[in-house]
């Protein structure tokens, strides 16, 4: 199925000080979302599997984070080079797991290895201050130390990207990191785990625990005492459990929680790349990102024309396994995903909404869902108000700027927005009055290792990417030196 250059990449242990070991509480089968056919067996670690990866990078922590940001920069740019030299491969054990595309997994595993360059040099970079004194016997300084050991739990939408955009700024920094991939798509975090040691990153720096016991690996990254910052993409329901959870150690925290972007068009705008943007961040991987499309607004004068582009553009997705060369949107992660887009599409239906296209399971089976367009949304439905996470495109009308500046932030969520608009006026209103830490005007793609990610509200805490996710790792430490006279 995978057809891999180099097979020693699919990994069916845990990764713990180094070494492969074999978990504790037996075997997890990882499906194929295509097909929902087991195609490997991997050991499945418990709490005791992720307490012995705690002490393993408290015991690396002391020497890893007095290495020199130099020679720290030069094991990641070997990881990351490895990373890209085994892309093919990385994207082909991806898109078995997750269901992908394969040139979307390619892209991802590629977008993953920029977190881990751009850190690289980042770490030389990381400056503290020279105070300007406030007595002549005295000096100011500010220090920047790396943090302490860091617990990752990451998602299964995005299961290579997320862990580099955690690991590389960390481990750039000098903290050491324990990780818990999602259980349906843990092979990725093992591959760059051997890519990780390869590069001569030293044994204990990087560690990784797959389990089903999720609760209570969790509760060990949460609360164990020498786990000294705690980071987490995934829901806001469980993301505020493991926040109350680190609460009782005064972890540093950060969170990458859920998202309800709204996709705003004004009848100024450029209908055509409106409507190629809208496909892109409303389809990608299906649907699955916490940036997607999620409330589609479109100013009444040109909604009928705006639709009938959408419809016209979404026909032409392929639906398919990831690995068949013509596709362009895959499965769902799982059954119970399909089974919502089904509760979502009748409680529509029941409201009054149109179906345009799709509405229904696709004739692929499995976890496949067609790709949807509804109209006529009214403010009572869930597709109004929660987060979609499948490929289900609904569109709503509006009249005035305030008006669709009202219902945008109408919303406990803060993470993505877009709008399109050719009035430079509008732009600087709209960028300024969205509620959101990330708001794109006239595009629907804005991922990169250079700028920041983050959310507002209870879309999360703290952000990832930029110099502020390198950051997020460090204490800040004042020294007050006297005796100079």
């Amino acid at each position: 199925m995978m057809n891999l250059k180099d097979n020693t990449l699919l990994k069916k242990l845990n990764y713990i000080n180094g070494q492969w070991v074999t978990g504790s509480d037996g075997t997890v089968e990882i499906k194929n979302p295509a097909n929902s056919e087991t195609f490997i067996s991997i050991a499945n670690g418990d709490s005791a599997d992720a307490t012995r990866a705690v002490e393993a990078a408290t015991e690396a922590f002391p020497v890893w984070s007095r290495i020199p940001a130099k020679q720290r920069a030069e094991l990641l740019r070997n990881w990351y080079n490895l990373i890209m030299v085994h892309a093919d491969d990385l994207g082909a054990i991806m898109t078995a797991e997750q269901g992908k595309p394969l040139a979307e997994a390619i892209n991802e595993v590629k977008l993953g290895a920029s977190y881990v360059e751009y850190y690289a040099e980042e770490s030389k970079r990381v400056m503290g201050d020279t105070i300007p004194t406030v007595n002549n016997a005295r000096r100011l300084q500010t220090y920047k130390q790396a943090v302490g050991v860091v617990g990752c739990i990451t998602p299964w939408n995005f299961p290579s990207a997320m862990i580099t955009r955690k690991a590389g700024p960390a481990m750039a920094a000098g903290c050491t990191v324990v990780i818990k991939p999602a259980t349906e798509t843990p092979l990725s975090a093992l591959a760059l785990c051997e890519l990780a040691d390869r590069a001569g990153i030293p044994a204990g720096v990087i560690n990784v625990v797959v389990g089903t016991n999720s609760r209570e690996i969790g509760q060990v990254l949460t609360q164990h005492e020498d786990i000294a910052k705690f980071t987490f993409t995934g829901s806001t329901g469980v993301g505020k459990t493991l926040m109350s959870q680190c609460s009782t150690t005064i972890k540093k925290v950060s969170l990458e929680l859920g998202g309800n972007a709204p996709f705003i068009v004004f009848d100024d705008a450029d209908i055509d790349s409106a409507v190629a943007e809208c496909l892109a961040t409303k389809f990608r991987n299906s649907g699955q990102t916490c940036v997607c499309t999620n409330r589609i607004y479109v100013q009444k004068s040109i909604a009928s024309e705006f639709t009938a582009r959408l419809k016209t553009a979404i026909e032409q997705l392929q639906v398919g396994n990831g690995f068949a060369k013509n596709t362009t949107i895959g499965p769902l992660i799982t059954e119970k995903a399909v089974a919502e887009m089904d509760s979502f599409i009748k409680d529509a239906k029941e409201k009054g909404a149109e179906i345009l296209l799709g509405g229904k399971r696709h004739a692929l089976g499995h976890n496949f869902f067609e790709p949807t367009l509804l109209t006529n949304i009214k403010p009572n439905m869930r597709l109004a108000n929660e987060e979609i996470f499948g490929p289900i495109a609904a569109i709503q009308t509006f009249e005035t700027e305030a008006e669709v500046v009202k219902r945008a932030n109408d919303t406990e969520y803060g993470l993505a927005a877009y709008f399109f608009s050719r009035d430079i006026g509008r732009v600087m209103r709209m960028s300024e009055n969205l509620e959101y830490g990330i708001v794109c005007s006239n595009s629907g793609v804005f991922s990169t290792e250079v700028a920041p990610f983050g959310g507002w509200k209870q879309s999360g805490l703290g952000a990832e990417g930029g110099k502020e996710g390198i950051a997020e790792f460090y204490d800040i430490k004042f020294h007050s030196m006297g005796g100079i006279e």
